[in-house]
């Protein structure tokens, strides 16, 4: 048994709605991953050992929320056969010491704890899997030890991502990010007899590519069409549905996101971004290095661009024949307007009134005059009109928002192939291209959307969906349309838009871990 003593003190801290309308991702923290010199827990000289070793962990003590707790770490395992990159396929495996001394932590044992699942993956870029020992975002305690603290196992996963190669070969192309967290959570629903915590009860987390992962993983449990990929990974042949699904900003349904983008931000003409073609793996992992922005205005040929793109959205929007709780479609006319605008609007009024609760009437006076769009009864917020609330800010992308004319955005990289760098995914696009492109495989595209798989038997039951009404990374009709869909098809949703909050994720962790131990004990 190899043992080790690790003391680290770091201090819990919450991030304010209206102090996140930057963009905040869900990259790792910007120092070194600690877990990457040292050794594979699971190589052997025949490969890699599937079952899980119980006897080869190291323990470590954290303050967190001024409590000190202790865990048992049993990290950096490879969770395929036939790992490509098993620096970034690997798990690492956090669980409170009190339960191998048989105690209970917040009503839960070493066999009814669930299994916390949160993801690192930004941007579509590689990622490995966090270690507990790695301080969060802003130097705040890190998910992980916050999540043991509750009284979880926590069980962190890494991905392959779009830039990764071996000399002339791509290895981290679409599909393989959802290929990876299958992977893992198969890892876990085989060993679920000789771990703690409780495989029936796996809750994904992650924010934006990672939001949109974590959905697609609880949206796809068990379907047929990973299979061939999962299995010439060297994935173990058991289940990958999932309990639940948190998912901050899901950046997903990337085939109709451009559509989608100019429906809600058509007529805003000024936008400032980040320069994706200058970003490389280094600096989006590391947060302390200043970013390029994009400043500027769109042209007149953006404009337009804009106005046929906003004109291909109600026909989508319509094909889903959306309902909401009460029965009623949810549909869009030409013009983009209709009852599915009034849902999203309504969301708005919902987040603007909770906002409000608790403000004197200083902050209220303060509040009513910094928000464009919103309409007033008795001091609460009434209605939202979206084409005036999105003028509060600058745009955050041109058109097209994702699928760029040019080859440039980290979606085309995602979605290029072994040999091609990148890759167009919609016909606009396409048909548009200013650089000759090609189009990705339909299949990849496929797998690569939670909106296809909604309907799956196997499905998540249990799902959290959060994006801040600052949030114009990607349209608050995305999030929307997913969060109709899964209700629809009889899911557990919470779907909410958190007043001034912009791109971002585990802001709000005690109600995140609250909702979990409503559907978890």
């Amino acid at each position: 048994m190899k043992l080790s003593k690790i003391s680290t003190t770091l201090f819990a801290g919450s991030l304010v709605a209206g102090s996140l309308a930057t963009q905040v991702f869900a990259a790792p923290p910007a120092q070194k991953n600690p877990l990457a010199d040292l050794p594979y827990a699971n190589k052997t000289d025949k490969g890699y050992n599937l079952e899980f070793d119980g006897t080869h962990y190291t323990t470590a003590t954290a303050t967190v929320n001024g409590k000190d707790i202790i865990y048992r770490a049993y990290e950096k395992i490879v969770y395929v056969a036939n790992p490509v990159e098993p620096d970034y396929q690997t798990l690492n495996f956090y669980v409170p010491e009190e339960y191998y001394q048989g105690k209970d932590i917040n009503g839960y044992n070493a066999k009814t704890a669930p299994i916390f699942l949160p993801n690192s993956i930004g941007g579509y870029m590689p990622a490995m899997a966090a270690a507990a020992s790695q301080a969060g975002h802003g130097g705040k305690t890190s998910t992980i030890l916050q999540a043991l603290e509750r009284g979880y196992v926590v069980a962190s996963v890494g991905a392959r991502g779009r830039t990764l190669k071996q000399g002339d070969t791509y290895t981290g192309k679409a599909p393989t990010v959802i290929v990876d967290l299958k992977s893992a959570v198969r890892y876990l629903h085989a060993n679920d007899a000789n771990m703690p915590g409780d495989a029936n009860k796996i809750i994904s987390n992650g924010t934006s590519a990672g939001g949109a992962m974590s959905a697609l993983l609880g949206a796809s449990g068990d379907s047929a069409d990973y299979n061939r990929l999962l299995k010439d990974m060297g994935a173990v042949n058991a289940s990958d549905a999932i309990f639940a699904v948190s998912a901050y900003c899901p950046i997903t349904n990337l085939e109709h996101a451009d559509a989608a983008y100019e429906w809600e931000f058509n007529g805003l003409h000024q936008y400032s971004r980040m320069d994706m073609s200058k970003l490389d793996a280094k600096s989006f992992n590391d947060r302390s290095m200043k970013q390029a922005v994009v400043e500027g205005e769109l042209t007149a040929d953006q404009i337009n661009i804009s106005d046929q793109l906003k004109a291909q959205f109600p026909d989508y929007l319509n094909s889903l024949q959306l309902k909401d709780s009460d029965g009623k479609a949810l549909t869009l006319d030409k013009a983009g307007n209709g009852t599915f605008r009034h849902y999203v609007e309504n969301a708005l009024v919902q987040s603007a009134n909770q906002a409000l609760t608790g403000l004197t009437e200083e902050e209220k006076k303060a509040f009513m005059a910094k928000y464009k769009g919103l309409s007033y009864t008795n001091e609460n917020v009434s209605a939202v009109n979206l084409a005036e609330f999105v003028t509060n800010k600058k745009r955050m992308k041109s058109p097209p928002a994702f699928d760029a004319l040019d080859l440039s955005s980290g979606e085309n990289d995602e979605f290029g192939t072994a040999t091609v760098q990148a890759l167009h995914f919609t016909p606009y696009s396409l048909k548009h291209s200013t650089v000759n492109g090609g189009m990705a495989d339909a299949e990849n595209i496929k797998l690569l959307n939670a909106m296809n798989y909604t309907d799956n038997s196997k499905a998540a039951p249990h799902w959290r969906i959060r994006v801040g009404s600052e949030d114009y990374d990607t349209s608050h009709a995305i999030s929307a349309m997913l969060a109709v869909k899964l209700r629809m098809s009889g899911k557990n949703v919470d779907y909410a838009l958190p007043w001034g909050v912009g791109h971002a994720g585990d802001y709000d962790l005690a109600e995140l871990f609250d909702w979990i131990d409503g559907i978890a004990k």
